[in-house]
């Protein structure tokens, strides 16, 4: 791999989200602070940006990888028909950390997951919602390498990936814990997959 100049700039500084947005429509990838920890992302329909998400992590290419939503509506751009089920819990806990699997939209990357569904979230996170309502969904995936703990500042984002990525937006320490909770909305009842910060006991209350 090329090793590149990787830069962090301070959320707050004028033009940061605009210059992460460029360099996300020109196929690059950008490192932004979540409600979890800090994520990778890549513009959803350009596959060459999603195959670079799996080489900059060295993930394992048949592990699906999620994307985050500015905003409901933008689940159309992503998801096919939605149960009842998966739209309560979508108007119950997002923004937040749940990540819903749904029936994916036809028109996804290939890449992106090897089976018929995909991970969606919103996360709760001033940074990340600004710079998702100007690019639209983000295919983001953990702002680590496989393998290594998962980075809450830009500056365990710069340990890992320094020279992978030109950017790292600065938005302070993420909350970090228990990454989010990943439930199967494909069915008649929700199925957890992993479990987060949003229960089992929740969920149902939420239906």
């Amino acid at each position: 791999m090329i090793r590149i100049e990787t830069h962090i700039i301070s959320a707050d500084e004028p033009q940061a989200l605009e210059g992460a947005v460029r360099l996300l429509r020109a196929g690059d990838l950008v490192a932004f602070p979540t409600d979890t920890v800090y994520g990778l992302g890549a513009m959803l329909m350009i596959p060459s940006a999603i195959e670079q998400l799996y080489a900059v992590k060295g993930r394992d290419a048949a592990k699906a990888i999620a994307v985050l939503l500015g905003d409901e509506a933008a689940l159309l751009q992503v998801a096919g028909a939605l149960s009842g089920l998966a739209a309560r819990l979508v108007e119950r806990f997002w923004p937040g950390p749940l990540t819903l699997v749904v029936p994916a939209h036809p028109a996804l990357p290939a890449n992106l997951s090897s089976q018929l569904t995909v991970g969606v979230r919103m996360p709760d996170h001033p940074v990340a919602l600004a710079l998702l309502r100007r690019t639209g969904p983000l295919a983001v995936t953990s702002a680590n390498r496989s393998g290594q703990p998962s980075a809450r500042t830009a500056e365990e984002v710069y340990a890992q990936l320094n020279g992978r990525i030109p950017l790292i937006l600065d938005g302070g320490e993420t909350p970090g814990g228990l990454p989010s909770t990943v439930v199967d909305c494909t069915g008649s009842e929700p199925l957890i997959l992993r479990q987060g910060p949003i229960t089992l006991e929740q969920l149902f209350d939420g239906k």
